[in-house]
C-alpha cells in the first residue's frame, strides 16, 4: 500500500475552548499546534480559523496571519477550508484561496442539512466558480464528501472540465445530516470512485477510531485533530492534536503502513516544492 498520509485538523467551526481548553484560536495557538503535529508526523494540515472572539470566521487576515507563522514553523502540506463559516457569502468563503495559493483547498460537493439544524449551502455555481479559482490558481482540490451523491457532483465538474482527475477525496463521515458512520458504508463510498482517485476518511467523534482503523487496513489515509474529535477516549478529553497523530501514526505501525513525510505527500499528490509563494 501507498505510505500512509495523516492530514491533522488541529480546529474546526465547532468545538470551543469551553468544550476543550487545549483546542487552539488564535493564529499563534494554530500554528503552534499545527508545528507539534508535524513533528509528530503529520503531513497536511487542515486550517480553519477564529475570529478575536473565538467564533468561525473566513477572516483573510486571519488566514494570512496563521499561514505566515506556519509557514516560518514547517514545510507542512496546506490545506485551507473553503467553508469555515457556513453563513459567509460565496465571494468571501473564496478571497483567501488567490492570496496565500495553498497547496489545497477544500471542496465540499453539495448542499445539506447541517447537524439538523442549519443549512450547509454549495450551490452548483458556487462550486463552479471555487473550482475555476482552484484551477487558475493551482489548488489542489481536496473533494470533501459528506453523502454519495456527492460523489456524482464533483464527476459532474470533472466532466465540465473545472478540475481534472485523478480525484482526491476525503470521506466525511457521521457528521450529523450526511452518511453515517460505518465500515460498510466506508466500503461502498470506496466502490463509487473513479478509477486512479485518492482518498482520506474520518468520523466524527466516537466514529474516530473505527473509521481510522478501516482506512488504513483498506488502503487509503486519514484525518485526525479537534476539528472531528475533542477526545482521547470515552470521557476523556485529548490533550494536543499532536497526541491523536502520535495515537494514528502507533496504530499505522502496528497495520504495517509507513507513515508519509510532507516532503512525501507534495510528490505522492504532485504538488510544487517551492513554499516561496506562499511565505
Amino acid at each position: 500500500m501507498d505510505k500512509l498520509i495523516i492530514t491533522v485538523a488541529p480546529t474546526g467551526e465547532g468545538a470551543g475552548k469551553k468544550d476543550n481548553p487545549a483546542l487552539p484560536v488564535t493564529p499563534a495557538e494554530i500554528a503552534e499546534a499545527v508545528y507539534d503535529s508535524w513533528l509528530a508526523g503529520a503531513a497536511v494540515a487542515h486550517i480553519h480559523v477564529r475570529d478575536d472572539a473565538g467564533n468561525p470566521t473566513m477572516s483573510t487576515e486571519k488566514f494570512s496571519e496563521t499561514v505566515g507563522m506556519i509557514r516560518r514553523k514547517c514545510d507542512i502540506v496546506l490545506n485551507l477550508t473553503s467553508s469555515g463559516d457556513i453563513n459567509a457569502a460565496d465571494d468571501i468563503r473564496m478571497a483567501h484561496l488567490p492570496l496565500l495559493k495553498p497547496d489545497i483547498a477544500s471542496l465540499d460537493c453539495g448542499s445539506m442539512n447541517w447537524a439538523y439544524n442549519e443549512l450547509f449551502i454549495n450551490h452548483p455555481h458556487f462550486l463552479e466558480k471555487l473550482s475555476i479559482v482552484m484551477r487558475d490558481n493551482g489548488i489542489m482540490p481536496e473533494v470533501e464528501i459528506f453523502d454519495t451523491g456527492m460523489l456524482d457532483n464533483a464527476m459532474h465538474l470533472v466532466k465540465k472540465g473545472l478540475f481534472t482527475q485523478p480525484l482526491h477525496v476525503q470521506f466525511v463521515m457521521g457528521a450529523a445530516g450526511g452518511i453515517p458512520a460505518s465500515i460498510e458504508n466506508l466500503i461502498y463510498l470506496i466502490r463509487q470512485l473513479p478509477t486512479g482517485a485518492t482518498w482520506s476518511a474520518f468520523g466524527i467523534g466516537r466514529h474516530h477510531i473505527p473509521i481510522m482503523a478501516a482506512s488504513m487496513l483498506l488502503g487509503g489515509h486519514v484525518r485526525v485533530g479537534f476539528e472531528d474529535n475533542i477526545y482521547y477516549k470515552k470521557g476523556v478529553l485529548a490533550s494536543s492534536n499532536a497526541q491523536l497523530v502520535e495515537r494514528a501514526i502507533r496504530l499505522a505501525r502496528e497495520f504495517g503502513r509507513d507513515v508519509a513525510s510532507a516532503a512525501e505527500a507534495r510528490a505522492y499528490f504532485g504538488l510544487p516544492r517551492s513554499l516561496s509563494h506562499i511565505i
